[in-house]
């Protein structure tokens, strides 16, 4: 049986890590910042993967990107997936020779379906991750959010969702707009939305705030993985001891021990 993953997510814009609420954003801090006060090599034995996504709202320096996600993710040794305005093959190629295990791809499904699918023919589509965010209409209606969630586009949840399984993305991202950055726990109307458990795994992201919120959504056979891009309430210990709530829930997570990490750093 495949087991449950904890993922945590940063978000990346020119050199700053953001807050995200509803998909507004605010600045928490740089590299030098997150180095000192987020140091992935001391708690990457709490998570089993790593996002981050360029979010920048204007054009992106995929390289300098790059450079400081290898600071950041230097001598963590778990799976990195990178992700944000991945608008051609030539920029999912530029991630993944950078480094990155996976990348998430979203709005390049209305845009250009075909760039998506060389990617999963090029590099396997265990390498794509497909990005899904929901939003609610004024009549409380789930739609799929344009991109920066500058409203929503035609195409109904569902159908986006069988689009990129046929395209051939090897995990949903499925992220509710409401919930992002409140900490008051996922919504789950957001599964019924795409019709239920699709055939890949599927990760929910939009409102973890505490181990609770995961223990939650990880004992539904219709989830695979939860992810968070809280900072505030996951620095320092936070989540470890998240981590350690869901292990003692009898939750089938990967068991990581703290001092195999510390081998191979050295």
């Amino acid at each position: 049986m495949v087991k449950k993953r904890i993922i945590f997510i940063l978000l990346y814009d020119k050199g700053n890590f953001m807050l995200s609420r509803n998909f507004r954003l605010q600045r928490a801090g740089n590299v030098s910042w997150l180095l000192k006060n987020y140091n992935f090599k001391n708690v990457a034995h709490a998570i089993d993967e790593l996002v981050v996504i360029d979010v920048s709202r204007d054009q992106q320096d995929r390289l300098a990107f790059v450079k400081d996600v290898a600071q950041i993710a230097e001598n963590c040794f778990i799976p990195i997936t990178l992700g944000g305005g991945i608008d051609d093959f030539e920029t999912a190629a530029t991630f993944i020779a950078n480094g990155a295990d996976k990348v998430i791809v979203n709005s390049l499904f209305e845009r250009d379906a075909t760039a998506v699918q060389k990617i999963a023919e090029h590099f396997g589509r265990q390498c794509v991750v497909g990005g899904l965010d929901l939003v609610k209409t004024s009549e409380g209606a789930l739609r799929v959010a344009s991109q920066y969630n500058h409203g929503f586009i035609e195409t109904p949840p569902d159908a986006r969702l069988a689009t990129m399984l046929d395209i051939g993305v090897g995990e949903i991202l499925l992220q509710s707009i409401e919930q992002d950055g409140t900490g008051n726990g996922f919504d789950f109307d957001t599964i019924s939305a795409i019709g239920g458990s699709p055939e890949v795994p599927l990760i929910i992201c939009g409102g973890c705030g505490k181990g609770e919120h995961m223990i939650r959504a990880l004992e539904r056979k219709d989830v695979d993985a939860v992810a968070t891009a809280n900072l505030f309430n996951f620095i320092g210990d936070g989540l470890q001891k998240a981590r350690d709530q869901v292990f003692s829930r009898g939750i089938d997570i990967p068991m990581h021990n703290k001092s195999d990490f510390e081998m191979l750093q050295h």
